[in-house]
């Protein structure tokens, strides 16, 4: 009922069906998405009744799906509900989308679907349903729904504009749905005011005595479906006024609690039937006949046509699940166990809340309910049933190898880092299996662990594991790839020849994703070189069915050989889905990737935008090595941008963690920012000491491939410090090491190089080949800076005109870039010779982003989080972690000195 009280007509809720039916037809037309935001019995269903309702008065179609409380960890549950009618549109669609949604459904085999592929199936879907009148999508409960398919609605729901599809959810207030933080537009959903409370228990109720309605106004406080129930009879006795007054959902618990007590033994039984069920469905297992009086105490509907069960709120369902025993139960989930396929999720799931106590038999099948959920695009799915059937097994081995992976997988993908030595009650010990060495290296590793004590645990996992019977598994797979990024972040010769000869040890040939690794990550100088064109033509494969894990190491491949922007478009999917609640671990890997592109790249404002939002996650989550890895991003931007305080700051921080761990590669993250940032201070002694740590022993070393990224700033601050004995050294080597064919950037550089260190009569060769590289504007900054250095030997050589052309070009990059030292240095050039050029500095950026200035303006002016949200459709939540960010960029700690600091920010020299 929910505050019907006749037909088409709801009391005191003028506004909100205004606002629901200006959004219906907005939506039918172009598309769109709203939520609908309440606590418990204020009316939403009721209201998303009567959206719907409208929509089909204006020629839509109405497609409904709904979370379900006992059904939360069914993979895709409610993707099924959604799709179920739309068979005929399924058959319709095209091939690639036919089958992606098939795969995500369980229905076909294949590899685990993108998450864009299966929002764009699902969007093609929609959208064919959508071509013979208007659709709109309504799903109540978001709160309940499994995670799969809240993640992907709440992607699919921000990309409805303009597709004439639209999305209209309901989600109950403070259950911690992943709605709650999804930046959709709400309509919030408040108690009726008093006015309205008592014309509708007086038109529900006419011939209530007037003590009775006043009691029931003061219990029910505005909640609607109170004003409707607990007049009933079965309602709870008043109150004793002595204890205060108890919570309207309490009371109404109470009220349907009384009802289901006073219904026959055999109702009850199909009543816990139908409510652990989930489907809504009549099925052989419930009696019809034995459902009728809980119909007639108003506690379900029973589907004239379908025969479909319905609990007429939630709050009788969990009412139904409360009162039942735990025999019953057990027993009522293995009488639904029966009627689904031997090798299905749902079984598998029914049966494992059947179990007493552990069983094998059912744990094994909840192993392969997660392979499958994983292979499906739902780790997290994947991550509940595996811990599931950790808790059901009776070995202590199976035990620790189940609950280990679960952890790896919620440590390496959904953001869940947690010790596994707290896991298991003991059972476990962290490198007796590979499952438990890949959890307890994938926590060390992502906490900022020792790199030494890490390799130890994960060399001896992989030295028991021998000769391989089931060959390449995927605990297996995992450990390998642990230990190659372990390897990489000590960056050591010892590390990676250790590495080599147990791979080696297994005598099994790996998974092409690792053998990428091994040679484009781990080696690239040395080993890169055959494996580029089989990496080249798997990125340009990257978004066909593959899945965020396999494109962030797809990437990870990419990154010392300059394929990044290859990757960008599927690390965006990667983000997207993070920000939707998804993988929340890969999503970080796509920030820091995504920010080492964008500061080779020249998209400094952007790097900036990444790391302040990864941050957040990473903190949240306390995943510190991929945070350093932001860190640098935001240390190189400062450096170049001449912001010494902040790029010294930043990498005295990465130094004091990252030098007890022993991980080198951060130390040489560090060393890098450091280096430019002392070239743009004219410190070139100092940048050449900080480059050489990093390019050394030999200038291309193979086991430091972020040498790769060095190779300038390191041939640069030679040059400068009159160190040309060592440059012209250098130089050699990268000849030697062949880097210039494996990425434009590298030949760029590699060319660039030669030019500074030639003598007068070749340099215009060597710098006109670096100039003269296919694709060499695609690195701005690496491209202006050679630029300059033609310009500054054009003009020692008298030609001033010609070093002017380049000194001009290089500039305006410069000046975009907002690289401070460097514009004024080429300034200076190019006042050396002859054109007049005005001194003023390159502005610094504003530190905030746009959207973290309009919040901090908003707060400035005394709105409080909760308003600022209303007004720009954020949640209170989201709006206090901007905000967060927000004060130490601006150098302050409370909200009151907000103010002041916009100004300053605002009038930089007053």
């Amino acid at each position: 009922m929910q505050g019907w009280v006749s037909p088409g007509r709801l009391v005191g809720r003028t506004r909100e069906l205004g606002l629901l039916h200006s959004f219906v037809e907005s939506a039918v037309a172009e598309g769109g998405a709203r939520l609908v935001v309440g606590e418990a019995g204020v009316g939403k269903t009721a209201l998303l009744g009567a959206a719907a309702a409208h929509a089909a008065e204006l020629g839509a179609r109405v497609l409904r799906a709904s979370g379900v409380e006992f059904e939360a960890e069914v993979s895709f549950a409610g993707l099924h509900q959604l799709i179920a009618p739309l068979s005929a549109e399924v058959a319709a669609i095209p091939p690639d989308s036919r089958r992606t949604v098939g795969v995500a459904m369980g229905v076909q085999e294949g590899p685990a679907p993108d998450q864009l592929a299966l929002t764009n199936a699902l969007l093609a879907l929609l959208s064919a349903a959508a071509t013979e009148s208007p659709l709109l999508v309504v799903v109540d409960d978001l709160q309940w729904l499994d995670r799969a398919s809240a993640t992907l609605f709440g992607i699919l729901a921000r990309r409805l504009d303009g597709t004439g599809v639209g999305f209209l959810g309901v989600v109950r207030a403070g259950e911690g749905s992943i709605f709650e933080d999804a930046g959709l537009p709400e309509i919030a959903v408040g108690p009726l005011d008093d006015d309205a409370a008592a014309e509708l228990l007086t038109e529900a109720f006419p011939e209530l005595p007037p003590r009775a309605v006043r009691r029931v106004l003061a219990d029910a406080q505005g909640n609607p479906l109170a004003l409707i129930e607990l007049p009933t009879p079965g309602g709870p006795a008043p109150a004793d006024p002595g204890l205060g007054r108890t919570p309207v959902g309490r009371r109404l618990r109470q009220t349907f609690a009384r009802r289901i007590e006073g219904l026959p033994a055999e109702t009850r039984t199909q009543l816990l039937l139908a409510a652990l069920d989930g489907t809504g469905e009549l099925f052989p297992a419930i009696s019809f006949g034995a459902l009728e009086p809980a119909e007639r105490a108003r506690l379900i509907r029973v589907h004239p046509v379908t025969r479909g069960v319905q609990f007429r709120h939630p709050l009788t369902r969990s009412a139904v699940v409360d009162l039942s025993t735990d025999q019953e139960r057990r027993e009522t989930h293995r009488r639904l166990a029966m009627r689904h396929p031997a090798d299905s999720e749902r079984r598998a799931w029914h049966l494992a809340e059947a179990a007493s106590a552990p069983d094998e038999q059912i744990a094994q099948l909840l192993e392969e309910a997660a392979m499958k959920t994983k292979g499906r695009g739902d780790p997290v799915g994947a991550i509940d049933l595996l811990l599931r059937a950790a808790e059901l097994s009776p070995g202590a081995d199976d035990h620790d190898r189940r609950a280990m992976f679960a952890t790896y997988l919620g440590a390496d993908v959904t953001g869940n880092l947690l010790d596994p030595r707290t896991l298991g009650a003991g059972r476990g010990v962290p490198g007796r299996s590979v499952e438990s060495a890949v959890a307890a290296a994938a926590y060390m590793v992502n906490s900022g662990g020792d790199i030494d004590t890490i390799h130890r645990v994960l060399l001896g996992a992989l030295r028991n594991v021998g000769q391989p019977t089931r060959g390449w598994d995927a605990p297996l797979s995992e450990i390998v790839y642990v230990l190659q990024a372990n390897c990489s972040f000590g960056s050591r010769a010892d590390l990676l020849d250790e590495y080599q000869a147990a791979l080696d040890g297994l005598g099994l040939e790996p998974p092409e994703i690792l053998t990428l690794l091994g040679s484009t990550f781990l080696q690239p100088a040395r080993l890169a070189a055959p494996s580029l064109p089989r990496l080249d033509e798997a990125i340009a494969g990257i978004g066909d069915q593959s899945d965020h894990v396999h494109a962030v190491r797809l990437a990870i491949a990419g990154m010392y050989v300059d394929r990044l922007a290859g990757c960008r478009n599927a690390l965006w999917r990667v983000v997207e889905h993070g920000r939707a609640g998804g993988a929340i671990a890969s999503a970080i890997k796509a920030f820091a990737l995504l920010g080492f592109d964008s500061v080779l790249s020249g998209d400094w404002d952007g790097a900036l935008r990444l790391a302040d939002e990864g941050l957040a996650l990473t903190t949240r989550h306390h995943y510190r090595l991929l945070g350093g890895f932001l860190h640098y991003d935001r240390a190189m931007v400062a450096a170049a941008r001449g912001d010494r305080a902040t790029a010294r700051s930043l990498t005295d921080d990465l130094v004091s963690w990252a030098a007890p761990n022993r991980i080198g590669f951060v130390l040489q993250l560090a060393a890098h920012a450091k280096a430019v940032d002392a070239l743009g201070h004219g410190e070139f002694e100092s940048a050449y000491r900080h480059a050489v740590e990093i390019c050394s022993p030999e200038t291309v070393p193979v086991h430091k491939p972020v040498a790769l990224w060095v190779l300038l700033d390191l041939v640069e601050a030679a040059v400068r410090a009159e160190r040309m004995t060592e440059a012209r050294a250098h130089v050699a080597d990268i000849q030697r090491s062949a880097v210039a064919d494996l990425s434009p950037r590298l030949a760029l550089i590699t060319a660039g190089a030669v030019g500074m260190t030639a003598p007068s009569t070749t340099f215009r060769e060597a710098f006109d080949t670096a100039l003269a590289t296919p694709g060499a504007n695609r690195w701005p900054f690496a491209h202006a800076r050679i630029q300059f250095a033609y310009g500054e030997r054009l003009r020692r050589a008298k030609s001033p005109s010609e070093a002017r052309r380049h000194l001009t070009d290089a500039l305006d990059t410069f000046e975009r870039l907002g690289a401070v030292p460097w514009a004024t240095r080429c300034r200076a050039e190019l006042r050396a010779s002859g054109l007049t050029v005005a001194d003023h500095a390159t502005e610094a950026p504003d530190p905030l982003t746009p959207q973290e200035r309009e919040i901090a303006d908003l707060a400035a002016a005394g709105l409080t989080n909760k308003q600022i949200g209303e007004r720009l459709y954020l949640s209170p939540r989201t709006i206090g972690a901007h905000l967060y960010r927000v004060f130490p960029k601006l150098g302050i700690s409370s909200r009151a000195a907000l103010r002041d600091a916009l100004e300053r920010l605002s009038s930089p020299t007053a």
